[in-house]
């Protein structure tokens, strides 16, 4: 087996209910995890090997995705606006690709949407992470704030659930050409990680 593959079978190995919660969670910070990588593999696995179930999977990734929002919220709403923008306009913050132009689009559609944003928030590419610092910013209640984001969350991983299905449908395709998607996952990792570096090195000369 090449190293490429290794390293594909090793994540697949390891993706229990745990890993998938605490992955969520981070994806669900401001750290550029997608969760395209986590739940429709994990779904893919269960499919594959019984191992895990489907349902338990969008559970403890919606679980995942609201401590991770949760983080969001109780830092926004403890620190306050002025630490969340130098954060957003730091070295670090632009590592992790969040800006202050990003935060200033949250925070206006979190406004103009109003509590229902944390739920319709949660499906928009480019917000739905960041969703949770206006609702903490605004010191949202936070009954309201857990409900809308499970409801948003959940939504979402029911969708990735999906596509892993769909992958597996497309099973014997993706068997035959394992290796090479392989090198393509870690040429895009090694793509990610050089433009984080390349984007806050850049930042940081400005």
């Amino acid at each position: 087996m090449h190293f490429y593959d290794s390293i594909v079978q090793w994540y697949m190995d390891n993706m229990n209910y745990f890993s998938i919660t605490i992955l969520m969670m981070i994806e669900s910070t401001v750290v550029p995890l997608p969760s395209e990588v986590v739940i429709p593999p994990a779904v893919y696995k269960a499919l594959n090997t019984g191992e895990m179930s489907v349902p338990l999977i969008v559970f403890f990734g919606t679980l995942g995705a609201l401590l991770g929002a949760s983080i969001n919220y109780f830092v926004a709403k403890y620190v306050g606006r002025i630490l969340v923008y130098r954060f957003a306009d730091s070295r670090l913050g632009h590592l992790f690709l969040v800006n202050q132009e990003k935060v200033v689009k949250a925070e206006q559609y979190f406004i103009k949407n109003g509590n229902s944003s944390t739920f319709v928030g949660r499906l928009v590419p480019g917000i739905r992470h960041l969703i949770s610092i206006p609702a903490g910013l605004a010191k949202m209640n936070l009954g309201k704030f857990v409900f809308y984001t499970t409801l948003g969350a959940g939504s979402w991983n029911i969708c990735l659930a999906a596509m892993g299905y769909l992958a597996y449908n497309q099973k014997g395709a993706i068997d035959k050409y394992a290796h090479e998607f392989s090198i393509g996952l870690l040429i895009l990792g090694v793509a990610f990680i050089s433009y984080l570096i390349f984007n806050a090195v850049k930042k940081n000369k400005k």
